[in-house]
């Protein structure tokens, strides 16, 4: 009975923070016409760096607006060849990157996952012709270096222990007004909570479809970033191929995703929400806003609160019935000096377990191994970060994190599950020298642990070598 009576409390709390935050979504979205390119809680731990205060960290709806540092130009003897031609050449881009990924992972039924990968990635953006139009294209390759055929399934190669090349962007731009661009066919720079490039081993998702994105100012600080469009079809991370999205998701129907969505920020405060629409598939709406106050130049604080809303559309081709669900966050983050400690706290419905079948998972709790997504899920995290740079050793930060997950629920039996926690540990370099200010070695590692019986283990172990290169 207390039991059914927590879950009451909880499913009513839920959904009274969700017309809440629904409430903010369509507002914005009837604001605007256009999605906003946004990104997951998941692929900021995969991507970013370690922040050393609360105005470097990063949240699921801040990558938008986030300029990467370009490492300098190897060959700028190539690019001085080029100063007295015409801006498509002059301004042409060759980018390379390095990156090396053993990866091993042993999980609850005692299988094992492992594999050491060699490849990268290698670039090639235009300048604009009359000003107005651009071209792209990425290859990828990933190629085994330690490969046990017996130990398949770690994400760097393609089934079977193969390595693969393939063409993962071939795409165009179309600058339409200032700040405002038209994106064409394949391409990959799209980072969204639920479709991004999750971008955490050898290769990222990258989509094919169309896509208007935009960004306006004004005075006093304020500014909003906006843009949207349909994506036919998605190419996994070690295929050679581009499936639709609904089948990416489970289903055998062929259907796209249209997204749309906004963000507004100014000063320290920005909120913003967009929605992903696959006909007879799934509806996502997600909806995020956040507050950044320093204290003094050394002490500042971030609060943060998210929200997401899942559920079938037309013919339910995903499932076959009718579901719903949703999820509500939030997020608090001290940072003094050159350390942050970050508590969190996400509760999911008891309905069904959240999907994220084309990135990674935006949930303040998400974790390395964990995105703790399943049906009537309680999480709690708490976090420390620290870079290191202020006792003498230049671009070394680290975390640790520990995860709580309980209340879970089989989404169809209704049946309790296991309590869960995981614990996560990260060690980072990014030398700041130059020539190498592209390269990041990373190590990383976690332990998940079942607490009730059968008292189980996953493990989960990472090492990484990625290197940036701007040939020219």
């Amino acid at each position: 009975m207390l039991i059914n009576f927590f879950h009451a409390v909880q499913d009513i709390c839920l959904i009274i923070v969700g017309w809440a935050m629904r409430a903010t979504l369509f507002f914005c979205l009837a604001m605007l016409v256009f999605a906003v390119p946004l990104c997951a809680q998941e692929d900021i731990d995969d991507e970013e760096p370690i922040p050393s205060s609360v105005d470097q960290i990063v949240a699921p709806m801040d990558r938008l607006v986030e300029k990467k540092p370009v490492p300098p130009v190897l060959f700028p003897q190539l690019k001085e060849l080029l100063r007295k031609t015409t801006p498509f050449l002059r301004d042409t881009s060759l980018d390379l990157n390095l990156r090396t990924f053993y990866l091993r992972k042993s999980v609850y039924d005692g299988s094992v996952s492992e594999a050491w990968a060699i490849g990268g990635a290698l670039s090639y953006k235009s300048g604009w012709l009359f000003d107005r139009v651009g071209i792209g294209a990425t290859l990828y390759t990933s190629q085994p270096v330690y490969a046990p055929e017996n130990h398949d399934g770690s994400g760097l190669l393609a089934s079977g222990q193969k390595g693969y090349t393939v063409l993962g962007q071939l795409y165009g731009r179309v600058r339409l007004l200032e700040g405002t661009f038209l994106n064409l066919y394949k391409f990959g720079d799209f980072n969204t909570p639920y479709l991004s490039q999750n971008d955490n081993r050898m290769t990222p998702y990258t989509f094919e479809g169309y896509t208007v994105t935009g960004k306006m100012g004004w005075g006093g600080g304020s500014s909003l970033v906006f843009g949207g469009g349909y994506i036919l079809k998605i190419k996994d991370k070690t295929s050679e191929s581009f499936i639709w999205m609904s089948e990416k998701a489970g289903s055998e129907a062929k259907r796209g995703v249209a997204t749309l969505g906004a963000r507004y920020s100014i000063g320290g405060f920005s909120i913003g929400a967009i929605d992903y629409y696959s006909d007879d598939i799934i509806n996502i709406g997600y909806a995020e806003t956040s507050y950044t106050l320093d204290l003094t130049k050394e002490l500042g604080f971030r609060l943060a609160a998210q929200y997401t809303d899942q559920r079938s559309t037309g013919e339910n081709r995903l499932t076959g019935s009718n579901f719903s669900t949703c999820q509500g966050g939030v997020k608090a983050d001290m940072s003094y000096r050159s350390g942050i400690i970050t508590l969190a706290y996400t509760a999911n419905a008891t309905g069904q377990n959240l999907v994220n079948p084309w990135s990674g998972y935006p949930g303040f709790t998400s974790s390395q191994v964990t995105n703790y997504s399943k049906a009537g899920v309680n999480a709690f995290g708490a976090r420390f970060s620290y870079d290191f740079t202020r006792l003498g050793l230049e671009g070394v930060a680290a975390y640790f994190q520990y995860v709580h997950g309980w209340g879970m629920v089989d989404q169809k039996t209704k049946a309790p599950l296991p309590n869960e926690d995981e614990f996560n540990s990260d060690l980072q370099w990014r030398p700041k020298w130059r020539y190498l200010e592209g390269l990041w070695l990373r190590g990383r590692y976690a332990v998940v642990h079942q607490n009730e019986e059968p008292r189980q283990y996953t493990h989960d172990c990472r090492i990484t070598v990625n290197y940036d290169i701007t040939l020219m």
